[in-house]
């Protein structure tokens, strides 16, 4: 079940891109990096296309917390791992329909092993 009100996961999935802040030991967020984000079903992923030793992403998959802006929408968000390969070929395919405009060069960096590694889930948090 998602927390996200159909509203927020319409605009955040069809945002070009997502603003996202991890949380840092101390409470503060990290400055934003922005990254592509893809809807699947209910729920918002996105990878690190530089894979698991991204600063961003081990902030966010070590604190599982941080905040999102995408789409007129700005969120407090929780983050998970996800690693099912199954839902990495869904993933993938929404990666590849979302940004078919882009060089397949540009999207096979979300494509690959290493990005496929550092997948997260983003919840809402209250």
């Amino acid at each position: 079940m998602s927390d996200w009100t159909s509203g927020e996961l319409d605009k955040v999935g069809a945002a070009e891109e997502l603003e996202l802040a991890s949380l840092r030991g101390n409470g503060s967020l990290r400055r934003p990096v922005t990254i592509w984000d893809v809807r699947l079903g209910d729920n918002i992923y996105v990878r690190a296309i530089h894979g698991r030793a991204s600063p961003w992403f081990r902030g966010a998959a070590e604190r599982h917390a941080g905040h999102i802006a995408a789409g007129g929408v700005e969120k407090d968000v929780g983050f998970q791992e996800e690693s099912d390969p199954g839902l990495m070929e869904q993933i993938d395919a929404a990666y590849r329909a979302k940004y078919h405009r882009y060089a397949k060069s540009i999207v096979n960096t979300t494509l690959s092993q290493q990005a496929r590694a550092a997948t997260l889930k983003i919840t809402p948090r209250p």
